[in-house]
C-alpha cells in the first residue's frame, strides 16, 4: 500500500496549535498580573483574560486534532497495513481528508476521534454521559452525525472528480471509523459501514468489479497531482 501525506501541512497545523495554546495562556497570565501593577487597567485586563482563554481553548482543541497521538492517519495506516500496492491512501490532500484508492473504486474514511460509548439506533446517535467527557466539552468536538459527515465528504470527492473526469464513473464509498482505543460502539442498521480499526479492512467494499485500467490510471494521476512537491510518499510492505 502506498501512503501519500502532506507532512508539511501537518507540521504547520501542529505549530499553530502549540502557538495558540501557549499564547493564550501567556495572555491570561498577563491579564492577572497587570491589575496588580496598574489597577486602572482592570477592564482591559478582563478583556485580555477572555481573549486569552478563547485563544487557548482553540489551541487546545486544535492540538487534540493535529498533535495528540495517535492521529487518525496513523490509526488508518495500521488498520490497513498489508494491503497490496494497488491500494493508495491519501491524507489531507483532497476534499475528503482520508481517501483510499482501491482497484474497485474510492473509499472515504471519516474518522471520529472521541472516546466513550456510542450507539446508533433508529437513525439517531446516542453517547453515554461521562464526567471526563463533560470536563473536556469545550475543547473537544461534538459527535454530530458522523454518517452524514462521511456522506458529505464522499459527495465532495465525487464533485471534485466529476470536474476532472466527466466521462468516467468511479464508485465512492464512505466509511465511519472510530479511532480512539477506548471507544465502545453499538451500531444497528447503518446505511454505511461504521466500525472500529480492527474491523476496517473487513468493512471495505468487497463486491465491486475492478475498474477498467484506464480509469484506475486516470484516477491515480488526478489524486497524485494533489501532492505538493514537499509531500512525503512512503510505501508499506
Amino acid at each position: 500500500m502506498k501512503i501519500l501525506l502532506d507532512g508539511a501541512r501537518l507540521r504547520r497545523r501542529a505549530r499553530l496549535a502549540h502557538g495558540a495554546s501557549l499564547g493564550g495562556l501567556l495572555a491570561m497570565l498577563v491579564s492577572v498580573a497587570v491589575p496588580l501593577w496598574r489597577p486602572s487597567l482592570a477592564t482591559a485586563s478582563l478583556v485580555l483574560l477572555m481573549a486569552g482563554l478563547t485563544v487557548s481553548m482553540l489551541g487546545i482543541s486544535a492540538a487534540n486534532r493535529w498533535v495528540k497521538r495517535p492521529r487518525p492517519e496513523e490509526v488508518i495506516r495500521l488498520a490497513l497495513k498489508g494491503l497490496p500496492d494497488s491500494h493508495r491512501l491519501y491524507h489531507y490532500l483532497l476534499p475528503a481528508e482520508h481517501v483510499l484508492l482501491t482497484p474497485g473504486g474510492l473509499v472515504v474514511i471519516h474518522p471520529v476521534t472521541l472516546d466513550g460509548a456510542f450507539a446508533f439506533r433508529d437513525g439517531k446517535w446516542r453517547q453515554r454521559f461521562s464526567l471526563s467527557r463533560a470536563t473536556r466539552f469545550l475543547v473537544e468536538p461534538s459527535l454530530g452525525d458522523p454518517i452524514l459527515q462521511a456522506k458529505a465528504q464522499a459527495e465532495a470527492l465525487r464533485s471534485f472528480l466529476a470536474s476532472r473526469l466527466p466521462r468516467f464513473h468511479s464508485p465512492v464509498s464512505p466509511v465511519v471509523l472510530f479511532t480512539h482505543p477506548a471507544t465502545e460502539l453499538d451500531v444497528e442498521n447503518s446505511e454505511i459501514p461504521v466500525c472500529l480499526p480492527d474491523k476496517l479492512r473487513k468493512r471495505l467494499p468487497q463486491d465491486l468489479p475492478k475498474l477498467p485500467p484506464e480509469v484506475y490510471a486516470a484516477l491515480r494521476t488526478i489524486l497524485d497531482s494533489t501532492l505538493p512537491s514537499a509531500a512525503r510518499s512512503e510505501a508499506e510492505a
